[in-house]
């Protein structure tokens, strides 16, 4: 936090809204009216489901990273034949949790084994009793866009490695339209995307000792189109003091905290950015629209 906020453009991870409040707020703004993302990529999922089953293949073992509440699993779990094992991975230990025993629930013949982490950083993966044939990664809601390009590759590569020769990797993003649709989604009209940004602020003053006045900033979320992403900003109201950590940071009226990128890609793009980190595309699913889509990778042949 120290560092993000006295860096020349502030900036705060947005791995860091996911306490159990966050990851709350985040189910929220998936059922928001002007959020199409959740509710286009459930759509294709519906559509085009058991070709995506088809490819993914039998007795694998599924890794979702950031898989929060696991809804469009449910539907790819439901539908795999004989999966060995659903490793969910998310850094909200208490949602993933909670999340983790209703799909034993649903579920009783899957074994479910979570693990809490961040998952851009290494972790140990857990071992299921039954044997896999193979490894598939699935990471799903536009996640990817949340990383630059090169860290996005670099992403693509630690999956590339972790599934292997036999492995996959089923993965959607947010397709590059035009900018009021864009910006809609994330400024959307019930302030659901504003509560859950505005949260950051709340779990710093907990978590941290912060003393953000929180109500004096604001949400703004703004496309970028040279750059082909979303900006999600804290704007302050005023100029004010802040104190985190026993550093004082200054701002002034109108300037703002970055807290998260949300890249959005053509399909030619990301084929080749996923290419450059070993993977090879085997098959793609999109909305009438053209607004989503949902991609299975498997390593390149070389």
């Amino acid at each position: 936090m120290l560092a993000g906020l006295s860096a020349p453009q502030r900036h705060l991870n947005c791995k860091y809204f996911y306490d159990q409040r966050g990851s709350q707020l985040f189910d929220a703004i998936c059922e928001a009216d002007d959020y199409y993302i959740t509710r286009t990529e459930l759509a294709i999922m519906d559509e085009y489901l058991e070709e995506m089953v088809e490819q993914i293949g039998r007795r694998v073992m599924l890794l979702e990273y950031g898989s929060g509440s696991s809804t469009k699993t449910r539907k790819l779990l439901a539908k795999l034949e004989q999966p060995a094992a659903y490793v969910p991975i998310d850094i909200s230990e208490e949602h993933l949790l909670q999340a983790a025993n209703t799909l034993r629930e649903l579920f009783p013949d899957i074994e479910v084994l979570p693990v809490t982490a961040d998952f851009t950083s290494e972790f140990e993966l857990p071992r299921s009793q039954k044997e896999a044939t193979h490894a598939a990664v699935y990471f799903p809601g536009s996640t990817i866009g949340n990383f630059p390009p090169a860290e996005a590759k670099q992403m693509l590569a630690r999956f590339a490695k972790i599934v292997g020769s036999d492995g996959g990797l089923l993965i959607g993003f947010d397709r590059q339209k035009d900018p009021t649709t864009l910006e809609a989604a994330y400024n959307d009209s019930q302030g659901v995307t504003a509560a859950f940004n505005l949260n950051l602020l709340h779990r710093i003053n907990r978590e941290l000792g912060a003393d953000f006045d929180v109500d004096a900033f604001e949400h703004r979320a703004v496309y970028f189109p040279n750059e082909g992403r979303i900006e999600m900003q804290l704007v302050s109201k005023c100029a004010q003091t802040v104190n985190v950590g026993g550093k004082d940071f200054e701002f002034s009226s109108g300037e703002h905290i970055r807290t998260e990128y949300s890249h959005k890609y053509k399909i030619e793009d990301f084929t080749a950015l996923a290419a450059e980190a070993g993977f090879s595309l085997r098959k793609h699913w999109s909305d009438p629209k053209q607004y989503f889509a949902v991609m299975y990778f498997v390593q390149n042949a070389d």
